[in-house]
């Protein structure tokens, strides 16, 4: 989950036309990695993080979703895992097409898929980069992960209050109009602070890659960065560094992630608006049958049947998602009031929809991209389950986000109805905006070594406002560890690596946000119990059929 002031932090950070940041945003997104001699991925290396172009809440830039797939004919993007239905819906005879969509959705389609070809482009770059680095550290007889901190991070000033202050001042106005509500600096300093942190880094990064790139034989090939055509294109050579490749399929590999959330978000715009102009063209067939205006049936069917939200209810809505909301409930009253009543009208509007719908005729025929397989290391992770049950859900999730502790009764549920026909594995995946977070999942491991992994992450998801070091050991009291062991562990860093590991794996599959599920590989875009639910039967009888 995202903080609501994180997320501020972020549209400022597009803003100020800087590199999008995904909703995980740490130093750690910038450090490099050292090729393991697989298919060569965009890694996060000096001058080109793989999160450089603005994106639609992803990492780095990744098309087809389907890797080996070809590519749609005209879809220089690789966006499409389809062609578009040159009709879209019929209702009623009244047929919809592209066309018929609004301009506005049409250009917010046409912005995303530009992301993914900017991307393409970063991508090339940053695996570019990786390969310089991974050569200079072997000069050096270091890892690239040392050379990166030490060409890179130890050469970038850190921020000082005063400079944190001085941008905040700058762009207040923007920030208190994102959060609909007076800011202080207090509460959003250690935001700016990491914002303008990753920014000195970038221009460090460039500089170190520019001096490394000054001193090499690389050779670009292309002008543009374009998907493979065809599963045998993947082989295209897109550049050379020092004589060593780099094809279109290594920078497609990495870019798998990215393409699936656009097709996703392309195919939902798409949708969304579909269904508009579907009861647009009903509610006007429905005006004319009773000889009344649109305007006036809306008001006899939706717009007189609004309740009215008393305060109380609003002060009730408040107080469940407290931690959700920035300002103090006299402060966000009105708007509260407002927003439930505008949930009211879209329920009895909804409502009215379905009716109509009942009684027409409604074919549409645009489909959900499919989702694509990722394969996640799930060895030597905190599992329930048989470990060769047909079906393997993955959670990444994040101790001190409270939307992942909402989930955990959904997952025990889960585990309960599924028994050992499903494995449940949990990698950690701590977002920046949660100052505790990483910690908490170093001592969740360091509870895993003494087989009370459990026990320990139900305290943390009860006290997610209480993860302080001192608090994290005193749970590991609570429950019986030998302290002396866990505390050793936790103060030494013990398991910052397992830690750091997991979110590499997470940022390489696309996830980006907390908790994320994976079934058999494939994300489950939603993380209700209906959702995982029905993406569990769906692997269960497709494994059944294999």
């Amino acid at each position: 989950m995202s903080k609501f002031f994180y997320a501020i932090i972020l549209s400022l950070a597009v803003a100020c036309s800087v590199a999008a940041q995904t909703r995980r945003t740490t130093p750690a997104t910038s450090r490099p990695q050292t090729s393991t001699g697989a298919a060569a991925k965009p890694t996060p290396t000096p001058a080109a993080k793989t999160t450089t172009p603005a994106q639609p809440q992803g990492a780095a830039g990744r098309p087809n979703a389907i890797a080996g797939a070809g590519v749609v004919a005209g879809d220089d993007c690789g966006c499409e895992d389809k062609p578009l239905p040159g009709v879209l819906a019929v209702v009623n005879g009244v047929k919809i097409t592209q066309a018929d969509l609004s301009p506005e959705v049409q250009q917010q389609i046409k912005e995303l898929q530009q992301q993914v070809t900017d991307a393409r482009k970063y991508a090339l770059d940053a695996q570019i980069n990786s390969l310089l680095l991974e050569a200079e550290a072997k000069k050096r007889g270091v890892s690239g992960q040392k050379l990166y901190e030490t060409e890179v991070v130890a050469k970038t000033v850190e921020p000082t209050q005063a400079e944190a202050l001085a941008f905040f001042n700058q762009n207040k106005a923007q920030i208190e109009q994102q959060a609909g509500a007076a800011v202080e600096f207090a509460q959003v300093k250690d935001q700016v602070v990491a914002f303008m942190r990753s920014q000195r880094q970038d221009e460090q990064s460039k500089k170190f890659a520019d001096s490394l790139r000054a001193a090499a034989d690389v050779k670009v090939l292309v002008k543009d960065v374009t998907p493979p055509a065809t599963p045998a294109d993947r082989a295209r050579v897109l550049a050379t560094v020092n004589g060593k490749n780099i094809t279109a399929g290594d920078i497609e590999e990495g870019l798998r992630p990215l393409v699936s959330q656009v097709q996703q978000q392309v195919y939902a715009l798409r949708r969304n608006d579909l269904d508009l102009r579907v009861n647009d063209i009903l509610l006007s067939q429905e005006a004319q049958k009773r000889s009344v205006t649109t305007r006036a049936l809306l008001d006899s069917e939706v717009t007189s049947k609004i309740p009215v939200v008393t305060e109380a209810q609003a002060q009730d809505f408040y107080n469940k998602n407290k931690e959700r909301i920035t300002g103090n409930f006299p402060a966000v009253k009105y708007q509260l009031i407002e927003f439930l009543q505008q949930q009211e009208q879209q329920k009895l509007e909804g409502t009215f929809a379905q009716r109509l719908r009942n009684g027409a005729s409604v074919q549409t025929f645009i489909t959900p991209p499919e989702q694509p397989v990722f394969q996640i290391a799930t060895d030597d992770q905190p599992t329930k389950g048989k470990a060769d049950a047909a079906v393997t859900v993955v959670e990444f999730t994040d101790y001190q986000c409270p939307v992942c502790a909402q989930a955990q009764p959904v997952v025990e549920r889960l585990i309960t109805e599924y028994g050992d026909r499903v494995r449940f594995v949990v990698r950690d995946f701590p977002l920046a905006q949660h100052k505790d977070a990483e910690k908490a999942a170093e001592a969740a491991e360091a509870a895993r070594e003494q087989g009370k992994y459990w026990d320990f992450t139900a305290i943390l998801f009860r006290n997610q406002s209480a993860l302080g070091a001192e608090q994290l050991k005193q749970y590991a009291g609570v429950i019986g560890l030998d302290r002396k062991r866990f505390d050793a562990a936790l103060d030494s860093g013990k398991f910052a690596g397992q830690v750091e590991r997991d979110v590499r794996d997470g940022e390489r599959v696309g996830v980006n946000a907390t908790p994320t599920f994976f079934i058999n590989g494939r994300q489950v875009p939603e993380r209700t119990y209906e959702a995982l639910k029905a993406a569990i039967e769906a692997a269960l009888k497709s494994s059944a059929q294999h």
